[in-house]
């Protein structure tokens, strides 16, 4: 079994935002060694979010170290909220990170690829709101 590695799930309301950021950051991480899946959307496709995909996704990117959810906004932020407050659907070590969506997933790849513990993660992710775009 390979060393323990947080994983990240990117929970949007939509599957294709979702799937899409989740491709972007990978790309960008020059393939990332990370675990990273999106839970973006409802079940039958529609837009929302779906407790049941962020905790499917949830276990699957589970290495041991600890899950990093990057969630777009409002229900999103809700339901992971309420998922993490149950406390036996997420894996042990499951946090809601509050940063930007589409840099947040590229710093928290790039950061747990390369061995950094949860608190990193959560840390460079968070960080990318300083990111300046002018």
């Amino acid at each position: 079994m390979s060393a323990a590695q947080v994983g990240i799930v990117l929970v949007s309301h939509s599957a294709a935002v979702a799937a899409s950021v989740a491709a972007l950051a990978q790309g960008l991480a020059g393939g990332g060694t990370a675990p990273i899946l999106p839970a973006g959307g409802l079940p039958d496709g529609g837009l929302g979010t779906s407790a049941e995909l962020i905790t499917a996704a949830a276990k699957a990117v589970d290495r041991g170290a600890g899950v990093a959810l990057l969630v777009d906004l409002g229900s999103a932020v809700l339901t992971v909220k309420v998922l993490l407050a149950e406390g036996d659907e997420l894996p042990e070590g499951s946090r809601l990170v509050d940063a930007p969506f589409v840099e947040g997933a590229v710093a928290a790849l790039v950061t747990a690829s390369a061995g950094g513990d949860l608190d990193a993660v959560a840390a460079a992710a968070s960080e990318a709101y300083a990111y300046r775009k002018e």
